[in-house]
């Protein structure tokens, strides 16, 4: 049966269809899983004492176990309560126990892996929620005792549940060898952890009834309310209508702020910029990359600027004249921003806040290139270190 509800909490507020005099709701006792994978980790015994049922519960002759996890299993299980598994097992026949008949000298390994179809019991006894027994039949490979072999398999087995999700399994499988020359039946006992996911739920029985109870009670309620809301409804467009002028006015007046606090901020943009251009530009002597004492004043000024505002983050472009080769006077133009950075920061100016980068004789503020010829003072006028706003906050 498809759910279009929640299957936990239904809660209706009629109580006078059929008799009852309490309101019905579904619980977590209406709901079971009806398909999901199941992975599961645990030990295996195995009693390969050479007889399936002869002392059956010797323990100490004829079981053989490993001290850690020796089991893992995944397996998908459907609605209609058969299930496809996949089983691999480790253990270790060890010395001094009997195996198909005969008391072994030393320890020998044991490996198998199983696959088998089952089935839900709980299909035919009726959902319990919490408790799953099952049977199984299937097929698998097994190397004990040194021997290979084919087996038929027929398992029992139930598991438990503490959630949805994750409970114990326990179970045992009678092996059936396929090549009865040369190899004998086993039993294996298997326990572990099961983990349920991909899980599909669905109603019992008695969650569908009540369910059925439940819709009639809701439909009934539901005429009941749209009466209500028809009353209602004039009251509700009124209460909107002012709402939405009362949020057109406040967005209006967010609006304005924004724009006076964008105004404010491109203003004060605009004053930082204009501070650092009526600055000017660090001149050089030719061929050098120091700084005079009048470098040093326009350099304080800036440093003074950016102890203002200190979010501002700057960059220092040194420049070179046309005189000169052309690797040389990126060199120079490189070391005049080192040099006007370097003592920015001297100043105790962040490093983040302050970057430099040379760029030769590429950027020319005037005609003097490597053709055309110029006075001294023209070409002072590339001989440079310039102030670039690269963030301001």
């Amino acid at each position: 049966m498809k759910l279009n509800i929640p299957l936990l909490a239904i809660i209706v507020s009629l109580s006078f269809h059929k008799g009852y005099s309490q309101e019905p709701q579904l619980t977590k006792k209406d709901s079971i899983v009806q398909s999901a994978w199941i992975f599961g980790v645990g030990f295996n015994a195995v009693d390969d004492a050479g007889s399936e049922f002869d002392n059956l519960f010797n323990f100490q002759d004829n079981w053989n176990t490993v001290p850690f996890p020796s089991r893992l299993s995944i397996g998908r299980y459907f609605k209609n309560g058969l299930g496809l598994e996949a089983i691999g097992s480790y253990n270790r026949y060890q010395e001094g126990k009997t195996i198909d008949g005969v008391v072994i000298l030393e320890d020998i390994d044991y490996y198998a892996i199983d696959f088998r179809v089952s089935y839900d019991l709980n299909q035919i006894l009726g959902e319990t929620g919490w408790f799953d027994p099952y049977v199984g039949i299937g097929a698998g490979y097994t190397d004990a005792n040194n021997q290979g072999r084919g087996t038929y398999n027929a398992s029992v087995g139930f598991r438990t549940w503490f959630s949805d999700r994750l409970g114990l399994d326990f179970n045992s499988t009678g092996k059936w060898t396929m090549n009865s020359e040369n190899s004998t039946n086993h039993i294996q006992h298997a326990a572990g952890v099961v983990y349920r996911f991909g899980i599909e739920k669905g109603l019992s029985r008695k969650g569908e009834e009540k369910l059925a109870l439940i819709q009639d009670m809701e439909r009934e309620q539901q005429r009941i309310q749209d009466s209500i809301a028809a009353a209602n409804r004039a009251e509700e467009e009124a209460r909107r209508l002012a709402e939405q002028l009362e949020r057109e006015k406040e967005a209006a007046r967010i609006a304005a702020e924004e724009k006076a606090k964008k105004e404010a901020e491109n203003a004060l943009k605009e004053k930082i910029k204009m501070e650092i251009d009526n600055l000017g530009n660090v001149l050089f002597s030719l061929n050098s990359s120091y700084l005079n004492e009048n470098d040093k004043v326009i350099l304080d000024e800036l440093v003074q600027i950016l102890n203002d505002h200190p979010t501002l983050v700057i960059t220092i472009e040194g420049h070179a004249d046309s005189r000169g080769g052309d690797k040389y006077n990126q060199w120079l133009s490189e070391r005049r921003a080192k040099r006007t950075a370097d003592y920015i920061l001297s100043k105790g100016i962040a490093k983040d806040r302050i970057s430099h980068n040379g760029f030769g004789e590429t950027k020319l503020t005037n005609e003097c290139d490597n053709n055309t010829p110029c006075s001294s003072e023209k070409h002072s006028k590339n001989r440079r270190s310039e102030f670039v706003i690269q963030q301001w906050d």
